[in-house]
Order: structure tokens, then C-alpha cells, then sequence
């Protein structure tokens, strides 16, 4: 696939070399915006509109106007996917701040944000989804509004970081000793049956794929139990797993030294990952 590289601007759609970043962009020099990331599978977006309601959900909570209407920025995403001609797995990635302005921290009198969307090409990460990964602990340090996708992640770049230098796919994030998400998912554990993980509460991001996997549990009349677990829980774990847009469902197989259960992915997970692959039209493929 070779994508055209057009980008979505809040005024017009343009070729991405002639896309600038102005200097006194709020986004920029406060972290003043929101995100989203949507999936793209064959060509064909994969649960936009949850991903755009959440979008505007960020922005309520941070006072800032996305520059279109839900239906119309919807329009412009799926006429952004056919002008840059998108036929393989890929990504969205779709950003408003608070806009371009003199630099100061309090709002700007004048309404006006900026919207920047573009799509890049993602293959899958089949084996790690075959597989299983290795992840590491890290003390949640973020701030107490984590259910918002804004654009200040600095503590998950370095925990992401820290989890790269040790050879590991995650950084796990916990808090009082209790688990909250990753640093670019939620994480899960299984224990006799029952699905556990992190209340959707304002210390956690949830996540699209979270929710996605609480329908599954619903489908197939697994408990799925909204519930802080600790530390000290995941060495008696039956099995655990992570999601994200981006790495769908993956088991974990390891966190720190300690091996979940026989280091295998469980079979609650694969059937978690089978419901998402039936969901987004998908088959698994072999590792490789």
C-alpha cells in the first residue's frame, strides 16, 4: 500500500509535506488538546464512531469546541481514508487543541481550535497476539484525570521508554499497590473464570477495546468484574492480557520475573481475541 499522505486540517484537506506546526500552538506548549487513534483493518475503519464520541467526551472535559459537528468530521475521516487510498491495516490519528495563539496560560479569548488528522500504514502485531509479551511495573505518577485523552503523556512515554530498555513490550502502571492500566492500554487478569481489571474510574483511560471486551464477556457469559486487583494478585493469575486500538488483544505471559501461569496464552484470552477478530472482520494469522 502506498498512502497519498493527505492530511485533514480544521479549514482544508492538504498534501502532508505543505502541513505546518505553528510555534505558539497551544498544543504544543501546554498540552492543551485531545486525541484519538482509530484502527483501519483492509482498508475499512474499525469502531470510528466510538472513538470520535470519545473524542468529544475529551473535549467537554477540558472546555474545548472541536471545530465540526460529529457527522460532518465523520465525513471528512472516511473522505480522508479514500483520498489517501487506503487498502491494508493502518491507523488514524486525529488531534484538536486550543488552537494558535500568544502564549499564556489562561483560554484565549477567541474561539478557535485547530484539528489535524492523518493515516499511516500499521501492519498487525500478529505475534506478539499469538504469542503473548513480557511487561514490567512502573508507579503510576499521572495526573488524576486520566480518562481523558489529552495529549499531556509524558510519564507513559517514559514508562514505555523504561519498558523498551528492559526488553519488554508494556509498562504496567500501579497505584497503592493496585493495578490502574498501561502505559498504552488496559491490562487485565483472569482468575477462575472471572475477567478482572481497573473500574472506569478517572484514574484510567477507557479504552475503546476495553469496552469491546466487556460485550464479549457479556456474549459469552464470562464475569467481568470492574474491580481494582494488586500486585500481589497477578502471581496467583490463571492468565492476563492486554488491549489497545492499536494491539488489539494480547496475552501476557510475564510481568517483572514472574511467569503467568504456565507462560502460555490462556484460554479465556484466545477466545477474547477470537470474538475481536470475528468483530473486525479478521483472521489470525500464523506468527512468523
Amino acid at each position: 500500500m502506498t498512502l497519498k499522505l493527505y492530511v485533514l486540517t480544521e479549514k482544508q484537506f492538504l498534501p502532508r509535506h505543505e502541513v505546518t506546526y505553528p510555534m505558539e500552538e497551544r498544543g504544543l506548549q501546554f498540552g492543551d488538546g485531545v486525541y484519538e487513534v482509530a484502527r483501519i483493518y483492509q482498508g475499512t475503519y474499525f469502531l470510528l464512531e466510538e472513538h470520535i464520541d470519545r473524542l468529544y467526551r475529551s473535549a467537554a472535559a477540558i472546555r474545548l469546541s472541536v471545530p465540526f459537528d460529529k457527522d460532518v468530521l465523520m465525513e471528512k475521516l472516511e473522505l480522508l481514508r479514500e483520498m489517501n487510498n487506503v487498502k491494508e491495516d493502518a491507523i488514524l490519528y486525529l488531534q484538536v487543541t486550543r488552537g494558535s495563539f500568544p502564549r499564556n496560560h489562561a483560554f484565549p479569548a477567541e474561539n478557535r481550535p485547530n484539528l489535524y488528522a492523518y493515516i499511516r500504514e500499521m501492519p498487525r502485531k500478529i505475534r506478539e497476539i499469538e504469542n503473548g509479551v513480557r511487561t514490567i511495573l512502573t508507579r503510576d505518577v499521572r495526573w488524576e484525570y486520566c480518562y481523558i485523552k489529552s495529549l499531556n503523556l509524558l510519564p507513559n512515554v517514559l514508562a514505555k521508554q523504561e519498558a523498551t530498555e528492559r526488553g519488554a513490550f508494556e509498562a504496567i502502571f500501579y497505584r497503592d499497590g493496585d493495578i490502574t492500566e498501561g502505559s498504552s492500554s488496559n491490562i487485565f487478569l483472569v482468575k477462575d473464570g472471572k475477567v478482572y481489571t481497573h473500574p472506569a474510574t478517572e484514574r484510567i483511560l477507557n479504552g475503546i477495546i476495553r469496552m469491546k471486551v466487556k460485550e464479549f464477556c457479556d456474549l459469552f457469559h464470562i464475569p467481568f468484574v470492574e474491580e481494582a486487583f494488586s500486585i500481589e494478585d497477578i502471581a496467583q493469575a490463571d492468565e492476563m492480557f492486554l488491549t489497545s486500538t492499536t494491539s488489539s488483544i494480547i496475552p501476557i505471559i510475564q510481568v517483572e520475573e514472574q511467569l503467568i501461569a504456565d507462560g502460555k496464552p490462556g484460554e479465556v484470552t484466545r477466545k477474547l481475541q477470537a470474538a475481536y477478530e470475528k468483530a473486525a472482520g479478521l483472521a489470525v494469522k500464523n506468527a512468523k
